[in-house]
């Protein structure tokens, strides 16, 4: 007799006064998480130059993903089967989500072909021909073991005609039901429980949008999320197809904005009612020598650090901000030395961090809207 593995909870503890913001928590059996939340991406089953034990020690990291086309097709699932799940494959014995691979072919479109059955598509690695379909991609997102795991869909360009933002949506659709019914006729693999994710699409029509949330939102899954934002749309779009997803979407479930973005874009975002977030900012800009801290944005292969012997950020608690120098940094950048990628990635990753806790407390004290206004523009200035 099968089992419903239903059983993740979502508690909201604080909505903020003035706006739709809240703080709540997902309790997962790897673990609580504290939402708002910032979900480093770790595409491969790793967070690119960054040790699992300092994401838990110093990053503070509740939750973090990997990508099932990655991991399916490097190092494969018959790998991380017998290995006993990601998380004992990864060393991360706490909370992970998975993607459903959807962006991916999305990024893939010319060594993709989609039908209603599913995509066939040509490994980026050795060419190889592949099909994923709703029902083995929820058997591969088995097999890996995530937490949480993405619904198949298929994520439209920007931009595309509407005709074709309807079809790509109704398959998303019909591609769920097939998900749904397989998640339900199967079992978690490794002993713990497993929960999917529906997502909502539509691309920037806001009609497509409200019917996709609407559809999304009568599955009556454990959680939702929001897709196909921050593939190229101005900024003003993906925050008006987001709001009409949050307006839509159950206010007891949480809401997840998939590969969104700036610090500044996260607090808009947590404003609307979004709970979790992810995206590669954050380690992709620190390798590039972009640091992110409350008192602005420093681009470190900047002359004028060169000689600046200060802390990388006197108001971190982070060992390496205090440790390490700001010229020493840029040094590190501009001699090329991988050192100075992995310091600004947990830097990064630390701030972001940092950010959405202190978003969680504000909305916890009521005053959520004030800080937001008064911290806003100093982490968006140039430095």
């Amino acid at each position: 007799m099968l089992i419903n593995f239903h059983l993740m909870k979502f508690t909201i503890s604080a909505i903020d006064s003035k706006s739709n913001a809240r703080a709540g928590s997902i309790t997962t059996d790897h673990g609580e998480i504290e939402t708002p939340i910032f979900m480093p991406v770790g595409t491969v089953g790793s967070v690119k130059g960054i040790y699992a034990q300092d994401l838990k020690d110093h990053i503070d990291a509740q939750i973090i993903l990997g990508n099932t086309y990655h991991l399916y097709l490097r190092p494969g699932t018959e790998i991380i089967e017998q290995a006993g799940g990601i998380q004992k494959f990864n060393a991360w014995n706490k909370p992970m989500l998975t993607d459903s691979g959807g962006f991916q072919v999305f990024s893939l479109a010319h060594r993709r072909k989609i039908t209603e059955e599913g995509v066939t598509f040509s490994s980026h690695i050795d060419g190889s021909k592949h099909l994923f379909t709703p029902e083995n991609v929820m058997d591969i997102q088995r097999k890996i073991g995530a937490d949480i795991i993405m619904a198949f869909d298929e994520c439209p360009p920007y931009p595309c005609d509407k005709t074709y933002a309807k079809e790509s949506m109704e398959l998303t659709h019909r591609w769920l039901e097939r998900c749904i019914t397989h998640f339900n006729n199967t079992q978690p693999l490794y002993g713990h429980n497993q929960t999917l994710f529906p997502i909502v699409q539509g691309s920037t029509y806001k009609d497509l949008r409200k019917e996709s949330a609407e559809k999304i939102a009568s599955m009556e899954q454990d959680g939702n999320a929001i897709g196909g934002v921050s593939v190229g749309e101005p900024i003003e779009l993906m925050y008006e197809m987001t709001e009409i997803a949050c307006s839509i979407l159950p206010k007891d479930k949480p809401r997840y904005l998939m590969g969104v973005g700036t610090p500044e874009n996260i607090l808009d975002c947590i404003e609307m009612g979004i709970d979790m977030f992810d995206c590669v900012m954050p380690t992709r800009n620190g390798r590039n020598g972009t640091i992110f801290t409350r008192n602005g944005i420093m681009n470190m292969k900047n002359k004028k650090w060169a000689n600046d012997f200060s802390p990388i950020d006197a108001e971190s608690d982070l060992f390496a901000d205090q440790q390490y120098s700001k010229a020493y940094l840029r040094h590190l950048y501009t001699a090329k030395e991988q050192l100075g990628g992995i310091i600004g990635s947990l830097h990064n990753l630390h701030f972001y961090l940092w950010l959405v806790k202190e978003a969680r407390k504000h909305i916890i004290e009521g005053n959520f809207t004030t800080w937001k206004a008064n911290i806003l523009p100093k982490i968006s200035q140039k430095l």
